[in-house]
């Protein structure tokens, strides 16, 4: 995935990463739809994002510079979410003796 999507990784929920997509997406021209679905997979929270821009023009620009791919006529973009506990794995909150 483009580096450009590395700024998206490990938010805590969609809440908090619906804005920073916008915000990248909206670089490409307006933002006419934006549905994001929660998935979880062997313990890895992901965020399943489809999105339409106003124009056939902006959304070919988008998938090529992004290298972001189509699902039912949706651009799509998969962000990894923040895991409950990856913060606080063992030995993290470890204190000294």
């Amino acid at each position: 995935m483009h580096n450009d999507f590395d700024q998206l990784k490990n938010f805590p929920d969609i809440g908090t990463l619906r804005p920073a997509l916008h915000s990248l997406c909206s670089r490409y021209g307006s933002v006419a739809r934006l549905d994001i679905l929660a998935a979880s997979q062997a313990g890895k929270r992901q965020a399943l994002c489809f999105l339409r821009l106003d124009s056939a023009a902006q959304e070919q620009q988008f998938m090529s510079e992004l290298g972001v791919g189509r699902f039912g006529g949706d651009l799509v973009v998969i962000v990894d979410l923040l895991t409950p506990g990856a913060m606080t794995g063992p030995g993290a909150s470890a204190q000294p003796a």
